[in-house]
């Protein structure tokens, strides 16, 4: 293919994606270089094995993590927040953030800074890999989990800060006395960003052929942020759906729901946890708070093997960023064992984002191919004799072989 990259735009409302986009990539910290080189080449056979020589990726790396701060840039420069700005799709390895010290999350930060409101997680089963529940095979939930919010925002204050002294002093003239030297936490949940999230579960439903979707909350607990929650979701259905989605409490007395369309309704997210275990074939989509949404998303891919094999998407107006689920594992780091799963199916999410199914579906289906075939990455092979095991090149190459095969 001729010609010079472009970057995607967005207009009318839909990304605008040339033959030859630029995307942005951030490798990550500790094993991020390796699972991401290792991506990288699936994608890209993936795109040539699909359009010939018609389409390509331009990539363009991006400075973040652990190598940025080393080059005194910070661990998340202005640049690289403008370039993802620009070229409005990128994908990202693991990086590294500090526990109790240091900087914030870069992937908070790139959510808050970009708007990235809606955390996606496709959590399925692959056959093959070995999983603690009876049944893995009926396990299909999409987690939608709304990304700006809650306690994830960031509003904290230290114990025995000025600021947390103010709010103490505050919160007494209201009737509240919090123990000695608390360290506080804000937890905000707003109308607006309730109904976003719930509507793009909802249109993800109607566009993949989704039937049920949950919203997951502590609305008991909770009743003036995640009660607010349940409440909004429930008049966004109500207000912008009528006619392709119904809510449970809307439904007579002993009725049945509806054969087409969407059926909402909410569950206490406790009581999804069991449910996500005894029940899973009843569950389809399910959106949450930032905090829940987390949790969740991390539980559901325990229940298929783990997250070397679940891929992760962060949505905004015009713009997305997808990334692996996993962290960054120094202690492996670079040698050649990591397993690349989550980050290749992160690819295929971004390749099915920008249009280019047939690239996406071909990543799944050579990914499904060798993982049935027993040639897997060593977390995938722990405790089993039945299987091959690969490094993480290695495996990426099989994928890329299985292309061949399916041609």
């Amino acid at each position: 293919m001729t010609g010079d990259t472009e970057s995607m735009t967005w207009k009318d409302g839909r990304l605008v994606v040339p033959d030859r986009p630029v995307v942005p990539f951030i490798a990550g910290d500790g094993i991020g270089p390796e699972v991401w080189r290792a991506a990288r080449e699936v994608i890209d056979a993936a795109v040539e094995a699909s359009y010939g020589r018609e389409r390509a990726i331009g990539w363009i790396e991006l400075a973040a993590g652990e190598a940025a701060a080393a080059r005194g840039l910070g661990p998340l420069p202005d640049e690289t927040l403008e370039a993802i700005r620009l070229h409005r799709v990128a994908i990202k390895g693991p990086t590294m953030t500090p526990v109790g010290r240091g900087h914030r999350s870069i992937n908070v930060t790139l959510r808050r800074e970009l708007d990235l409101y809606a955390n996606v997680r496709p959590v399925r089963y692959f056959e093959g890999v070995v999983s603690p529940v009876k049944n893995p095979e009926v396990f299909d939930v999409v987690v939608f989990r709304e990304n700006t919010e809650d306690v994830y925002a960031g509003i904290e204050f230290a114990a025995g800060s000025e600021e947390a002294r103010r709010i103490e002093s505050l919160l007494s003239e209201m009737g509240f006395t919090l123990p000695e030297s608390s360290g506080i936490g804000i937890k905000p949940i707003s109308r607006g960003a309730t109904r976003r999230i719930v509507r793009a579960a909802l249109e993800y439903a109607i566009s993949h052929g989704r039937r049920r979707l949950t919203l997951v909350h502590k609305g008991n607990i909770m009743k003036y942020t995640e009660g607010a929650f349940l409440e909004w979701g429930y008049e966004l259905v109500r207000e912008e759906f009528a006619g392709r989605a119904v809510v449970v409490p809307d439904l007579p007395e002993g009725a049945e729901p509806p054969e087409d369309g969407i059926v909402v309704g909410d569950r206490i997210a406790d009581a999804m946890f069991q449910d996500l275990l005894l029940r899973p074939q009843q569950l389809d989509v399910l959106v949450a708070p930032n905090l829940n949404g987390d949790y969740l998303s991390d539980a559901c891919a325990a229940q298929v093997g783990g997250l070397g094999l679940a891929p992760g998407a962060n949505l905004g107006e015009g713009r997305a960023l997808f990334e692996s689920t996993h962290g960054t594992a120094p202690d492996i780091a670079g040698r050649n064992i990591a397993n690349p799963g989550s980050m290749i199916l992160s690819g295929s999410m971004m390749l099915d984002h920008i249009g280019w199914s047939e690239a996406s579906r071909r990543i799944v289906g050579a990914l499904e191919a060798v993982l049935r075939s027993g040639r897997v990455t060593p977390d995938l092979a722990a405790g089993r004799r039945d299987v091959h095991v690969l490094g993480t090149d290695a495996f990426a190459a099989a994928v890329v072989g299985a292309f061949a095969r399916r041609q």
